[in-house]
C-alpha cells in the first residue's frame, strides 16, 4: 500500500503480497471498505494511545506545544496513516462509531489541554486542530520526511520510526 497509496489498494494485490488466494482475503473482509475499518481501527487506537502517554512534568502551555509536536511527530512518521486519519481520501468510506471512537478521546484530550490553557469554546478547540492538522497538511504535502515542526535534537525519523500496521484478523 505504500507504494500505490490507499486508494490503491486492491484486494488482488493485497492477497498476492500475504501469499494467500484473493476468495481467501474475503473470509477475513467481505470488501475493501472493511479492510479500510480494520486499518482506521487500528490507526486510531495507535493514535488516541500515542497522545494519551503522559508529559513529564509540563506546565499547561509547554503541554500544549509538547502536544502539538507529538501529533505532529505521529502523523509525519507514517504519511499513509496520517491520509487515512485525517484527509478522508477513499470514496465512499466511513469508519464506523467503534472505529471512531479512539480518535475522538484522542480530541477529548486536546479539549482538556486546551482548557488548562484556559481555552474552552468549541469554536477555538476547532481553530486549534485546523492549524495543527493544516500544518501537519503542508509538511506531509510539500516537504514529505522534513523535519520543519520538529523540536531540535535528533531526526523525526530517528525518534519515531515507520511501524506497519497492527491489524489482527478475525478468525474465519
Amino acid at each position: 500500500m505504500r507504494d500505490e497509496g490507499l486508494a490503491g489498494l486492491s484486494l488482488r494485490g493485497l492477497a498476492r503480497r500475504a501469499g494467500i488466494s484473493t476468495p481467501t482475503v474475503y473470509a477475513y473482509f467481505d470488501s475493501k471498505n472493511a479492510i479500510y475499518e480494520a486499518m482506521f481501527c487500528a490507526a486510531a487506537t495507535q493514535f488516541a494511545d500515542r497522545m494519551a502517554e503522559p508529559y513529564q512534568g509540563q506546565g499547561p502551555r509547554e503541554l500544549l506545544v509538547a502536544g502539538a509536536l507529538r501529533f505532529s511527530e505521529f502523523c509525519t512518521s507514517d504519511p499513509e496513516r496520517y491520509q487515512l486519519l485525517f484527509q478522508r481520501s477513499i470514496h465512499r468510506f466511513q469508519p464506523s462509531p467503534q472505529s471512531y471512537a479512539p480518535a475522538v478521546r484522542a480530541l477529548d484530550g486536546a479539549r482538556d489541554v486546551l482548557a488548562r490553557n484556559g481555552i474552552t469554546q468549541a469554536r477555538h478547540l476547532d481553530l486549534w486542530t485546523a492549524l495543527i492538522t493544516g500544518l501537519v497538511d503542508q509538511q506531509v504535502s510539500n516537504d514529505p520526511g522534513g523535519l520543519r515542526l520538529s523540536p531540535p535534537g535528533p531526526s523525526a525519523a530517528a525518534r519515531a520510526p515507520r511501524r506497519p500496521y497492527a491489524v489482527t484478523l478475525p478468525s474465519p
